[in-house]
């Protein structure tokens, strides 16, 4: 089977920047799911820069659209016949290693305080996958006894106006949102909420 080239900075590049499942990519990118599981979490290839397969011609949205909506598809490779000028896009969101570990700590706070945001709207605005907010909601993540929910806008995650035009693709669907809350300011532990990042399921039913 191709692969793309660069395999794991292309695994970087859609991590970071789909809701794609470990598997698709791995599968993509001729790497072990694992592996991608351990750059969605910071332990392996730390500080590389992600390379975009849709800038260089080997993947079209259309295709990472189709995958994300079903994850037992797989992406298949572009093989053009002529090479084609990469067109230079705006670039992914670029998260700092130091915040990468934030993360977890930022899907919890969303998962508390706004259940109503899908698990894509969530990929999109603070760059993680839809496992890793999984894992977070299902308290399955390895660092779930650690984990406290944090504003993503207080981590520098994602900037309050990105959370509201969020909110608002909510609203224009025809769904309601929570109430707001201090996006500024941290949770505490003195609400005696023992499971404090659990709420959509509650918020769906």
């Amino acid at each position: 089977m191709a692969l793309p080239l660069m395999p794991k900075a292309t695994a970087v590049w859609l991590v970071e920047n789909t809701s794609l499942s470990f598997e698709q990519i791995a599968a993509f990118c001729g790497l072990h799911s694992l592996e991608v599981q351990a750059i969605a979490d910071g332990e392996v290839a730390v500080g590389m820069v992600g390379l975009d397969p849709v800038a260089n011609g080997q993947l079209t949205k259309e295709e990472i659209a189709r995958c994300e909506a079903n994850p037992a598809l797989r992406l298949k490779l572009l093989v053009p016949d002529l090479p084609q000028v990469a067109a230079r896009s705006k670039g992914p969101r670029y998260t700092p290693i130091t915040k990468r570990g934030d993360k977890p700590d930022a899907i919890a706070w969303l998962l508390k305080h706004h259940p109503e945001l899908s698990d894509a709207q969530l990929c999109r605005m603070i760059g993680t996958t839809k496992p890793t907010i999984a894992s977070v909601r299902d308290r399955t993540h390895w660092n779930a006894a650690n984990i406290k929910p944090r504003s993503p806008v207080l981590l520098g995650l994602c900037t309050h106006r990105e959370l509201e035009e969020a909110l608002a693709q909510v609203v224009r669907r025809g769904g309601t949102i929570t109430p707001p809350v201090n996006v500024y300011e941290d949770d505490t532990e003195e609400d005696g909420d023992s499971s404090p990042y659990s709420t959509r399921e509650e918020a769906q039913s």
